[in-house]
């Protein structure tokens, strides 16, 4: 029977320095730094797998899901690590490639450390597209910004009305400068924004067909039938997430995405701080985006089709219970935005129970 071989891998965009771990020793019994390509990492593991059971793991990183790809497709189990969830020593100043791979063979060895879902090639897909509809969203607003900020230096102030509205683009349209050179850099400004808008426009409509087709449509028509949810929402939860079934319960699902209290108690003293904020910042952003339309009056109404729908019934229950819990802590003196934050908390849970549905 092959002895299980234990490697932590640190991957770079041009190298990978591995630390190899056997039984219960303390020191690495191979230590290599390999080019990061599949020849040689091939190469170096089909000699290992020889001799050894091979169990690898490497933090995920820009690297992506490459690497463990390659593992995967030969038949080496190999796991991604939360970087955030790595334990580190206080007054830890020194940080190295070895000593990285070696931290990571050795706490994987012990079992402390956390694993992440790797989506398949198709689900990454999916999340990459929601991905540049939020980096598109992003450079559209920055561009907007670049056109107010240049009028504002040349001492143009819009003052009948809110900004981007019809009328508001329709001033913009008309503005003439005398020198021609201003002229032409507002009007890179406007068709930059323009290309970003009309981009922007073109990528909803993608998203909107990829969320009502065959492989996600069912998941995101019951995540809608929670307020403040709808196709973009939905589809970015899901292919961020992936697999709401991973997690045996909703607090399990809270802690990935960092929604839970921190704490630092002793003794009988317990003290409790703000969110963790381990985890997948775009989800929470998305959870807490939603949470803030539970401060408005549920709006329930008796549907006959959905009567013994258990997701519907969910959403009908969060309707209440997310409106009753905001209101109770901005009533007792909380800020709009921790009560929001706990609703978030909250409203993860109830994703979670509809995703169970599904």
């Amino acid at each position: 029977m092959k002895m299980i071989a234990w490697i932590g891998n640190d991957v770079h965009q041009e190298t990978i320095t591995l630390s190899m771990y056997v039984s219960d020793e303390q020191e690495p019994r191979i230590e290599k730094t390999i080019r990061n390509e599949k020849r040689a990492v091939e190469k170096f593991y089909k000699r290992i797998t020889r001799e050894y059971e091979v169990r690898a793991c490497y933090e995920a990183s820009g690297n992506g899901y490459v690497f463990y790809r390659w593992l995967k497709g030969m038949n080496i189990k190999c796991e991604v690590i939360a970087p955030s969830l790595i334990p580190k020593k206080s007054g830890e100043r020194i940080k190295t490639d070895r000593r990285d791979a070696r931290k990571l063979g050795r706490y994987y060895r012990s079992g402390e450390l956390t694993t992440i879902h790797v989506p398949s090639e198709k689900e990454e897909s999916c999340r990459g597209l929601v991905r540049l509809r939020e980096q598109i969203s992003k450079e559209a607003k920055d561009s907007k910004h670049y056109i107010l900020k240049y009028l504002q230096a040349r001492g143009l102030h819009y003052k009948e009305g809110t900004n981007w509205t019809k009328r508001h683009r329709e001033y913009l349209r008309s503005l003439k400068f005398e020198e021609s050179i201003d002229q032409r850099v507002f009007n890179e400004y406007v068709m930059l924004l323009a290309y970003k808008e009309e981009t922007l426009k073109q990528i909803d409509g993608e998203i909107f067909e990829m969320a009502h087709g065959h492989e996600y449509r069912e998941r995101v028509e019951k995540m809608m039938l929670l307020r403040g949810v709808r196709e973009t929402t939905a589809i970015g939860l899901i292919t961020e997430v992936v697999d709401f079934k991973r997690f045996s319960k909703p607090r399990e699902l809270m802690a990935y995405l960092g929604l839970i209290p921190s704490e630092h108690s002793s003794g009988t003293e317990r003290k409790q701080g703000g969110i963790t904020k381990t985890g997948n910042t775009r989800v929470r952003r998305l959870l807490v985006e939603a949470a803030w339309h539970y401060r408005h009056r549920p709006t329930i109404t008796a549907r006959v089709e959905h009567e013994k729908d258990e997701a519907w019934m969910i959403s009908q229950k969060a309707q209440k219970r997310l409106h009753a819990k905001y209101w109770h802590l901005v009533n007792a003196g909380k800020c709009s935005k921790k009560a929001v934050t706990a609703v978030a908390r909250e409203l993860t849970g109830f994703v979670w129970a509809i995703m169970q549905t599904a």
